[in-house]
Parts: structure tokens; C-alpha cells; sequence
């Protein structure tokens, strides 16, 4: 008789067959399932008693049931209807039921309700646009505690200069203080991701710099499209002087102010470079008073970037 393959057993799928639930890994979900990497991350936020917690993507709980230990109230954000009945299976009946909110839904899309504190375990493919939200959200709270993926966590703290700094770098640190914590490596996860991870601590800035922030990032976001060309250079390109000169032609309608006789917004934007000693700076090395420096030369003139 022929030879019958034994059929390869995968130790993951295994564990993950007798808890009853496939993770999806396309939306982010490697359960953190190591206790002293959560103790650690609940330690490093600093929880008190009266405070509430926001949690975005709990999965199983395993870091949940730490955060109503300690907190006064955990508001977890999940989009899996499947980890959202494995959460309330999982306090039912305990004294932590009460404390625990479960906003079900895509966190990117949901309005957020007052917290304290924010401690996740993220899906990276949310990680820019979920740090942003959380930044740029009222009232400010104390402080986020976040696993990143390795790479984006080094983005987030890279300083001018550095072979990571990017616009990334510098929005973030604009509007918070930020930390590296500690590295995670792949096997605290189940199923374990691809990527090494990062816990990274952001404390927002409080209170906020006085600058709006859409101008900032419109000024960022031409200057870092090629953060190794000179800024005379970046600002040289047809599709941004077009959007300048349009928003110029705006603000002088806006303020009733006539437009300046032969008006020519390439030589107005070389003699803006030229007069603050920026045309030769290159987006790489700027820091964030650089920057500042440069959108309010910009704004004095009636220029703007959104």
C-alpha cells in the first residue's frame, strides 16, 4: 500500500483551533500574549484609579482584564464582532462588567469619547492616521502607551538628520513628546506578525503649539517629498506653485487686498526663501523650529498652504 503523508501540524493553529478563533491577520490581529510584556505596558502608562482607558482593538482581553484592574472605566474600540463576544464572555459576571464599555466599530470612523489614557495593542495598518486622530483630539489626555511595528516606531522618534526622519517624524513630535519604551519580538504574539514591534509612549503637548495645524502640514508635506533636495528646489514644482498662487489669489479676496501689480508667485516664494536664509536648507536636517520659522515667513507674506 502507498505511503500516507502524515499532514503537517502547525503548533499556532493548533493553540489558536482550541480557543476556538481564527485570527484574521489581514486586519491586524496578533493577540499580545505574553503577561509580562501587558504588565509592562499597563505599568509604563501609569494608571490610577479614577481614570478611563481607551483600548483600540482588545482582541481576546488579555491586556483589557489589566486595564480594569486598575482603571476606573475601559472603553475598548473593536471592529471583530467575534473578539467583542469573547470580551464579554470574558467579564461576565466579574466586577469588571461594569467598568468595561465596548464601542463596536472602525476606530478611524468613530467620534472618540473623553479619555485619560490610551493603551493598545494596534493593527499597524492604522498606525499613522490612528496616531494623528488620537493627537489631534480634545480635550488632550495624559498619555498613549501603543505597540508600533519596529520600523514606523523609529520613524516616530527620529530625530533631523537621521536616516528615518520623515514628515512622519516631525508631525508627531510637533504635537507630542515621544518615547521609545521597548522592543517586542514576534513569537509574544499569536498568530506572530512578520515584523519585529516597538512600544512607544506619546505624551501630547499641553498645552497645543499655537499654529493651525492643516497650514503645518500642507508646508510638510511639500517640503519632505524629496527631504534631500533643497527647499528652493521642492518649491520650484508646477503643481505647487499652482496651489500657492491659488491660495495667495484667495487670501487677497478674502482680506480685500489687491494683488500686487506684475505679481509672479515663483520669484514671491524665491524672495520668501532667500530673505529668511532657507532657499539652500534641506527638509532632512530642519527641525521643528525651522519649520515654524518657515510657515510664519509664508503666512506673513499672505501665503498659505491649505
Amino acid at each position: 500500500m502507498p505511503k500516507v503523508r502524515a499532514q503537517k501540524q502547525f503548533r499556532v493553529h493548533k493553540d489558536v483551533a482550541k480557543q476556538g478563533i481564527m485570527f484574521n491577520t489581514d486586519i491586524g490581529q496578533h493577540i499580545l500574549k505574553n503577561p509580562l510584556v501587558i504588565q509592562n505596558m499597563v505599568e509604563k502608562a501609569a494608571v490610577r484609579p479614577t481614570d478611563v482607558v481607551l483600548e483600540i482593538g482588545p482582541g481576546t482581553g488579555n491586556m483589557t482584564v489589566k486595564l480594569l484592574d486598575k482603571a476606573k472605566k475601559v472603553i475598548a474600540c473593536e471592529v471583530d464582532p467575534r473578539m467583542v463576544a469573547e470580551l464579554q464572555k470574558r467579564v461576565q459576571g466579574t466586577p469588571y462588567q461594569a467598568k468595561l464599555q465596548i464601542m463596536i466599530g472602525d476606530v478611524l470612523k468613530t467620534e472618540l469619547p473623553f479619555f485619560d489614557l490610551c493603551v493598545a495593542n494596534i493593527p499597524y495598518q492604522i498606525s499613522s492616521p490612528l496616531v494623528f486622530k488620537l493627537l489631534l483630539h480634545r480635550p488632550l489626555f495624559r498619555c498613549a502607551v501603543l505597540m508600533f511595528q519596529r520600523e514606523f516606531a523609529e520613524r516616530l522618534v527620529a530625530k533631523p538628520g537621521d536616516k528615518l526622519y520623515c514628515r512622519l517624524s516631525i508631525n508627531t513630535q510637533l504635537l507630542a513628546r515621544v518615547d521609545m519604551l521597548m522592543k517586542v519580538g514576534k513569537n509574544n504574539f499569536r498568530p506572530p506578525p512578520k515584523v519585529e514591534s516597538n512600544v512607544v509612549r506619546l505624551e501630547p503637548r499641553n498645552p497645543p503649539p499655537p499654529i493651525n495645524y492643516q497650514e503645518w502640514d500642507g508646508l510638510t508635506r511639500i517640503a519632505f517629498v524629496r527631504k534631500n533636495k533643497t527647499l528652493s528646489a521642492a518649491f520650484k514644482q508646477t503643481t505647487v506653485l499652482t496651489m500657492l498662487e491659488k491660495n495667495f489669489k484667495l487670501h487677497c479676496s478674502l482680506h480685500n487686498k489687491a494683488m500686487p501689480e506684475g505679481f509672479d508667485i515663483k520669484e514671491m516664494v524665491n524672495n520668501i526663501l532667500q530673505k529668511i536664509e532657507f532657499a539652500n536648507k534641506r527638509a532632512r536636517t530642519m527641525d521643528i523650529d525651522d519649520f515654524i520659522s518657515l510657515l510664519h515667513a509664508f503666512n506673513a507674506e499672505g501665503v498659505h498652504f491649505t
